[in-house]
């Protein structure tokens, strides 16, 4: 059963290990330190927890945690938008974790935020995330 969940410390330290991964580094934004460090992780997961309505949530799979998933909404014109982005944990690809996932946040984002789109970038070389977008409605 997957689970989306509030950030929360506890997690700190799979989420450090989970985002210093070379593939998911190579499938996210420039933005992200490289290494990903202990601090790093607690310093987002703070950010993460101040916020009164979260934008981004924990994937929790069997109970534990396997990665995270959320959106950025867009500003001015574009502010009925939203991209989303997520990342699972290596040890757990394959499980059809993010296909779930994917389908609770979009439905959490609909009913939580004032927008009409939500959007979701892939690169060409990760084809099992295309797979996946592809298989929730998020179409080339």
């Amino acid at each position: 059963m997957i689970e989306l969940r509030t950030y929360t410390l506890d997690v700190v330290e799979a989420y450090a290990s989970y985002r210093n991964n070379k593939i998911i580094f190579d499938n996210g934004y420039d933005k992200v330190p490289n290494p990903f460090t202990l601090k790093d992780a607690e310093d987002f997961i703070h950010l993460q927890t101040k916020k009164a309505i979260p934008e981004r949530k924990l994937i929790y799979w069997k109970d534990q945690f396997v990665g995270e998933i959320g959106i950025t909404i867009n500003t001015d014109v574009f502010r009925l938008s939203a991209e989303m982005g997520y990342f699972i944990g290596a040890p757990f690809w394959g499980n059809g974790i993010a296909s779930e996932a994917i389908k609770l946040m979009v439905d959490y984002s609909f009913k939580t935020f004032e927008i009409i789109r939500i959007e979701a970038g892939v690169f060409s070389f990760n084809k099992a995330s295309m797979r996946v977008l592809e298989k929730k409605w998020f179409l080339p």
